[in-house]
């Protein structure tokens, strides 16, 4: 469900020069809030598509709590929870989903749940 809605929310995956841009089309990274000398980050921005968001964020949720079996990015995400609190560790995750998608939707190559079978891969 969540890549097919991936599919029709991005449309054209050529339109981002690289795939780190498809977080902030999606509004999962956080508003810089600037006046004067202060600046302030803010929550994520919610600018995009509030669906994918919310598919993406439910699918990281999924992951985190539900998903027994440890990958690359669960664990990537747990350490994330870990430093910066067990709130941020699902947007996090949720965005560096939608890099991997799209990622893995210019390249078409396939996804590898450890490191190690990845550097078999290839």
């Amino acid at each position: 469900m969540v890549a097919l809605a991936f599919i029709s929310t991005i449309d054209v995956p050529s339109r981002f020069r690289n795939s780190k841009a498809v977080g902030p089309a999606l509004g999962l990274t956080p508003a810089l809030h600037q006046s004067g000398e202060s600046t302030r980050v803010g929550r994520i921005s919610l600018c995009g598509d509030g669906m994918m968001r919310t598919l993406l964020y439910e699918a990281a949720q999924v992951m985190l709590t539900r998903v027994k079996k440890w990958s690359w990015l669960k664990a990537w995400a747990m350490n994330v929870a870990k430093r910066r609190g067990q709130q941020k560790a699902p947007v996090a995750l949720a965005r560096r989903l939608a890099v991997v998608m799209h990622r893995i939707w210019i390249d078409g190559t396939k996804f590898h749940w450890t490191r190690e079978a990845a550097q078999i891969a290839i």
